[in-house]
C-alpha cells in the first residue's frame, strides 16, 4: 500500500465567493480536500496527512510556491511518502517541476480518478472509454520525460493501459486514441439499435444517476433484485447495468445504474463516457439519488444537476430520490428540517422528492408509485388476443410486458386475455378480438 500525502489549494479570492448551494460551489477547500481523501483511499492509498496551502493565485511553476514544496519535500523524506497527489489539476511542467523537488511520484486529482476508474473498468466498453481518458491525459505529458517514463513499477497512476503506453511515442498513442474511437463508436451504434429494440418493445427506461457513494447500486439491487456490488467506496461500481423493473401497475420499466459523478469530473472521462451516457440522455425518466446523510448533499445535488446539462438530460423528467433516511437518526441534526430543506431544492425545479432508504426499503414503494405516475405516458388497458400456434414469440410478449389474465389453447390457437400497455395492443393490433 503506497503512503500519500494530499496537497489541496485554497484561493484567497474564492473564499470572499458567497456561498451558494445552488451553483455547486457550496464547498470549501477543506472539505475538497477530505473528499481528496476518500479518493486517495478508494485508489488504496494510505494517506499520512494533508496540508493545505493559501495564496491569491496558482503558482506558475509549482502551483503552490517554493516554500511550501520544501517544507512538503522535507515531510515526504521523514515519513517515507511514496506520492504526493494534489487536490487540483496540474499542468505537465508543474508536475515534472514537483517530481523533481519532492522526489517522488506526485498525481493530481484527474489522475487520481481516472487510476479508480482503471481499476474498477470490467466490461470491455469500459475499459475502452478508460483506456481513452488515459492516453489523452497522457499524450500532452510525454515531452521532458525521457527514461523516466518508462517506470513499470505500478502503484496509483501508473496502473491500466497506461503502464504498456508509457514507453510509446506521440504517433504511436494518437494511432491508438484513433482506433479506440472507432471501436467506441461501434459501442454507440450497437447502443443505438439496443435502444431502437427497446422502443420497440416498447419498454420506457429510467436512468439511476447521482453523486458517487449517493447509493444507487444499492437501490438498483433493492428494486431490481440484481447483484450488483455495493460498497462504501467512491466508484464502487464503473460499468453500467440494465435490469427491468416491474411497477405497480404491473407494466415494466428498464432501469439502468450508470457511474456516480463527482465535483471537478475530468473532462477527458466526460468525452470518453460519452457513449455511457447516452444512456442518460436517452431515458425516458431520470432518478437521482442524493444522499441526504452527507454534509454537503445540496452541493452534490447542485454538481449533478450542473453535469446532466452539460450531456444534454437538463429537460428530461426526473426524480429526486432522497436516499439514506436510515442515516439521519444517527445524525446531530434536525432530520426533517434537513428533508424539507433538500426537497425545497427540488421544487425549486419542479421536481418531485421521494424519501427512502434504499438499505432497509423504507419508502421504496411510495418511489415505484412516483415512478409510475411519472411513465404515465401509456396507459394500461385490458384486451384478448388470437394467435396462431406458430406465432408464440408474439403471444410471449403478453407474458413479458403485460399481466397475464387468462389463457387457453385449443391445439391450434393461443387465446389470452391480458392488461397490456396502450402501445403493446396497438403493435399487436392484427390478433385483437375485444377489449374492454
Amino acid at each position: 500500500m503506497e503512503r500519500a500525502i494530499l496537497v489541496g489549494l485554497d484561493l484567497k479570492d474564492r473564499r470572499r465567493r458567497p456561498r451558494s448551494s445552488l451553483d455547486g460551489a457550496d464547498y470549501s477547500a477543506e472539505e475538497s480536500l477530505q473528499e481528496l481523501v476518500a479518493l486517495a483511499e478508494s485508489a488504496g492509498a494510505q494517506v499520512i496527512g494533508t496540508t493545505l496551502q493559501s495564496r491569491p493565485r496558482p503558482e506558475p511553476d509549482t502551483l503552490i510556491g517554493s516554500g511550501k514544496v520544501e517544507e512538503i519535500a522535507q515531510w515526504v523524506q521523514a515519513e517515507g511518502a511514496d506520492l504526493v497527489i494534489f487536490d487540483h489539476d496540474l499542468t505537465p511542467s508543474q508536475q515534472r517541476n514537483l517530481e523533481e523537488r519532492l522526489g517522488c511520484k506526485v498525481v493530481d486529482r484527474t489522475q487520481l480518478i481516472l487510476d479508480i476508474f482503471a481499476r474498477r473498468a470490467r466490461t470491455r466498453e469500459g475499459q475502452l472509454q478508460v483506456e481513452l481518458a488515459q492516453l489523452n491525459y497522457l499524450l500532452p505529458r510525454l515531452t521532458g520525460r525521457g527514461a523516466e517514463m518508462s517506470r513499470l513499477g505500478g502503484g496509483i497512476g501508473t496502473r491500466g493501459p497506461g503502464e504498456t503506453q508509457l514507453e510509446t511515442d506521440r504517433r504511436r498513442i494518437r494511432r491508438r486514441i484513433r482506433k479506440l474511437m472507432e471501436e467506441l463508436e461501434a459501442v454507440r451504434a450497437a447502443r443505438a439499435v439496443q435502444r431502437r429494440r427497446r422502443k420497440e418493445a416498447p419498454l420506457p427506461t429510467a436512468a439511476l444517476v447521482g453523486y458517487t457513494n449517493a447509493g444507487k447500486s444499492t437501490l438498483f439491487n433493492r428494486l431490481t433484485g440484481a447483484h450488483v456490488l455495493t460498497d462504501d467506496r467512491l466508484f464502487a461500481t464503473l460499468d453500467p447495468t440494465v435490469r427491468p423493473v416491474v411497477l405497480p401497475s404491473h407494466r415494466r420499466v428498464l432501469l439502468s445504474d450508470t457511474v456516480g459523478f463527482i465535483r471537478k469530473l475530468p473532462v477527458t472521462l466526460v468525452k470518453a463516457f460519452r457513449a455511457t451516457l447516452e444512456e442518460v440522455t436517452e431515458a425516458a425518466l431520470i432518478l437521482h439519488v442524493v444522499d441526504v446523510s452527507a454534509p454537503q448533499a445540496a452541493a452534490q445535488m447542485a454538481q449533478v444537476e450542473k453535469v446532466l446539462a452539460d450531456i444534454g438530460a437538463g429537460s428530461t423528467p426526473r426524480l429526486l430520490v432522497l436516499n439514506k433516511v436510515d442515516l439521519l437518526e444517527q445524525k446531530d441534526l434536525d432530520a426533517q428540517a434537513w428533508l424539507t430543506r433538500l426537497a425545497g431544492e427540488a421544487a425549486r425545479s419542479q421536481t418531485r422528492a421521494v424519501a427512502i432508504s434504499a438499505l432497509t426499503g423504507e419508502g421504496v414503494d411510495q418511489l415505484l408509485s412516483a415512478m409510475d405516475e411519472a411513465l404515465s405516458f401509456d396507459p394500461l388497458t385490458t384486451a384478448t388476443f388470437r394467435f396462431p400456434a406458430g406465432d408464440s414469440s408474439k403471444a410471449g410478449l403478453l407474458y413479458q410486458l403485460g399481466r397475464v389474465i387468462s389463457a387457453r389453447f385449443d391445439g391450434s390457437e393461443y387465446e389470452i386475455e391480458a392488461e397490456v400497455p396502450q402501445s403493446l395492443k396497438l403493435r399487436l393490433a392484427n390478433y385483437l378480438v375485444e377489449s374492454c
